[in-house]
């Protein structure tokens, strides 16, 4: 069998023995699998609400995905979403709360999620200078970077910024908040799902077309290929390993129009809930792949709300690894099957 027919698979394969992994751990504590999994599904796509929410974590994983998956083209891997995550959505915060109360929605929010966009940018900008003029490995400067921008917004916002006796900034200005759908569509969820779910769909089919069908998308393929030869045909790498970089960074910081201009409508402390490290994981299940990246955010999205939906049965830790033997399978599945994975 080719690599070619085999290689499509590897994720599907890595997710039914993740789940049967998940199966026998929840098994071993005495639980039933089945129960537990039909209860899952019941109380996440049998309800307005569950809907909603596994719509909402799905929104954020998207653009933590897209993060991940645009560096990865130009061979770099982007540790860093977390860290941009959290630069974006603070910069939205402050910015939100600068602009005066009458600014028009269709000016706010736009305004908002490009300073967001920027914030995410320029912070992924720090790692990719490094790559380019130091030759700094960008796993190891994102990861720092993660920290330094965890205490930076830190010590802003509880030093500056936050509302006396909370940890978060006072609310934006109300035109810049992104309706929810319940009053986008007259629903009844009360659930936080709201209109940047379209936002993420649009980049995501924005990153598509760049990478597919752009000639910038295919010169920052070249030089994840081969750099060297790329140079060499007249592509300016650096300029793609700067670009790849901004353009992960912009995707991880417009997350803050979910979390702040769409649901909390503030900053707050532990505001990412470890979204940007998810991102990763979404990402390699995804295959790098834009395509991949919404059915692989809405698995992760259900595995995490559905965790916490069957916490009285079984402990949400157990989904938590379901998610890491997935991206442990991905990984391993192409050495395991070596022999099946070589060319004709």
């Amino acid at each position: 069998m080719s690599k070619r027919s085999v290689k499509p698979f590897i994720p599907a394969l890595s997710l039914l023995f993740a789940l049967a992994a998940g199966s026998l751990i929840i098994a071993a504590t005495g639980s039933d699998p089945l129960e537990v999994w039909q209860k899952m599904l019941r109380s996440t796509f049998a309800s307005g609400y569950g809907i909603g929410q596994v719509l909402f974590r799905a929104t954020t994983l998207i653009f933590t995905g897209l993060a991940v998956v645009l560096p990865f083209r130009v061979r770099l891997f982007n540790i860093g979403g977390e860290g941009q995550l959290l630069m974006g959505a603070f910069a939205a915060a402050l910015c939100g709360l600068a602009l005066p109360a009458g600014t028009p929605a269709l000016v706010a929010a736009p305004a908002l999620m490009l300073v967001a966009a920027a914030a995410g940018a320029g912070w992924a900008l720090v790692a990719g200078w490094l790559k380019v003029r130091r030759g700094v490995n960008e796993v190891i400067s994102t990861i720092m970077l993660n920290f330094i921008a965890l205490a930076l917004t830190g010590y802003l916002l509880t030093n500056h910024f936050a509302v006396p006796s909370t940890v978060h900034t006072p609310a934006i200005t109300p035109s810049g908040w992104l309706p929810d759908f319940d009053t986008l569509f007259r629903l009844a969820w009360h659930s936080p799902a709201n209109l940047s779910l379209f936002v993420a769909l649009a980049v995501t089919a924005g990153a598509a077309v760049l990478l597919y069908r752009s000639r910038y998308g295919y010169g920052m393929i070249a030089t994840g290929l081969n750099p060297e030869a790329a140079r060499h045909a007249g592509v300016a790498t650096d300029r793609h390993t700067l670009g790849a970089m901004a353009m992960g960074g912009a995707m991880a910081g417009l997350a803050a129009s979910n979390l702040v201009l769409g649901y909390k409508h503030w900053f707050e402390a532990g505001l990412s809930t470890g979204a940007g490290f998810m991102g990763i994981a979404v990402a390699l299940l995804a295959g790098a792949n834009p395509a991949g990246i919404i059915v692989a955010a809405l698995l992760f999205a259900w595995l995490d709300y559905g965790g916490l939906a069957v916490n009285t049965l079984v402990p949400k830790d157990i989904f938590m690894m379901v998610q890491a033997i997935t991206i442990l399978s991905i990984i391993s599945f192409p050495a395991l099957f070596k022999s099946w994975l070589k060319e004709d």
